[in-house]
């Protein structure tokens, strides 16, 4: 068997950054001109008036002040609302797989090493442009990586577990080295017209390149000293986008096709979830809590952030210990934590330990134990 390390990191950033304040007018004007439409409802109580939205708001549910799109134009049209990204043609490089050529590309620079060093390529994230071919197959002939591809999918963790796929292909010789890339375009699937979520999720794409330990030799190389897995059904999180819609005489135009979410069962579910997770795993690893210098959480809300760190620590984190990258980036589901690894690692001095984790819609909680060579 042997050992598998991160050896390189990258990410893409879109080009719109769109902060609440701009998402927020874009909200207000959609609901003043609703009401005025329906004032008769309204008055009559047969409708009830929908409530503006606020920056304040915004920030105090999520700590989230801007995320990057895609696309801004649409979004922040009141009478669309949603990102303007026409269709390719067959033979142009999809929008999610050219998100996911950048950062691979990146961690391969990282990494020092090439296409030619790879032998596979996992695209996990939470929405594949199509159902096939593979995502990961496309993202693999624009790179001119050989071997095999494929794609999966877990939701906001499936970062995580597309890096315990990756550790088992390498460490049983199935591969050299392999690419994970995190293509999330969250801005496709969210109702910007729902006051309660409108503001949750931004757009990017991250990337790790994995490889066997004798092989690396990056400035930034981390052992993956393990990682633990969990999945408990829950409704609470859901999209019933799927290509069962067309055979519903309601289509696909109905709300429950996009994300919703019933925030206050998912903080009160999942919190405790993560927290006795992660501290399973250091336990199994015979590493106490306090010796993690660095918890790269996946990127959903401040608060649920704040509480998992503290139920692992038995106290408050500092922003070094468990860094911060929604307030800039929003809810990037299974790109999150990895971001959140790519811009705070490089700190990190040989032997100290970090833990990768994210968490979302299943449930599935993913952690991966790291130390730094």
């Amino acid at each position: 068997m042997h050992q598998v390390v991160i050896s390189g990191s990258g990410l893409f950033t879109p080009p719109n950054a769109v902060s609440n304040e701009a998402l927020v007018a874009a909200f207000n004007a959609f609901v003043n001109d609703y009401n005025q439409q329906h004032a008769a409802a309204i008055a009559s109580g047969e409708l009830a008036p929908l409530q503006e939205s606020s920056a304040e708001f915004i920030e105090k549910a999520s700590g989230i002040k801007q995320r990057y799109l895609m696309d801004a134009s649409g979004v922040l049209d009141p009478s669309r609302m949603a990102p303007y990204l026409p269709e390719r043609s067959n033979d142009e490089l999809s929008v999610p797989a050219e998100m996911a050529v950048a950062a691979a590309r990146e961690a391969l620079a990282a990494a020092g090493k090439t296409a030619a060093d790879v032998d596979m390529v996992i695209a996990a994230c939470s929405n594949m442009p199509r159902p096939y071919p593979a995502l990961s197959i496309e993202v693999q002939q624009a790179l001119g990586v050989q071997g095999f591809a494929f794609d999966m999918n877990v939701a906001c963790s499936s970062a995580t577990f597309g890096i315990q796929t990756a550790v088992n292909a390498i460490a049983g010789g199935q591969a050299r080295a392999v690419l994970m890339v995190n293509p999330e375009i969250c801005s496709a699937h969210l109702n910007f017209r729902d006051r309660d979520s409108h503001f949750i999720f931004g757009d990017a794409c991250s990337a790790v390149l994995l490889e066997r330990a004798d092989s690396a030799n990056a400035a930034n190389v981390f052992e993956v000293l393990g990682s633990k897995l969990a999945t408990v059904f829950s409704n609470n999180i859901r999209n019933n986008f799927g290509f069962l819609n067309r055979c519903d005489e309601r289509g696909i135009g109905a709300l429950d096709k996009l994300f919703v979410q019933q925030g206050r069962k998912v903080f009160k579910e999942v919190c405790p979830m993560v927290g006795e997770h992660i501290v399973a795993h250091l336990d199994s690893h015979a590493i106490a809590p306090a010796e993690v210098k660095r918890f790269w959480l996946h990127q959903a809300n401040l608060s649920m952030n704040q509480l998992i760190a503290r139920r692992v620590l038995g106290r408050d984190a500092d922003a070094v210990e468990a860094p911060v990258i929604l307030d800039r980036y929003a809810n990037t589901s299974s790109a999150g934590s990895v971001i959140a690894f790519h811009l705070h690692h490089a700190d990190m001095s040989s032997g100290d330990i970090g833990v990768l984790s994210s968490f979302g819609a299943g449930y599935s909680v993913g952690s991966v134990i790291l130390r730094k060579r």
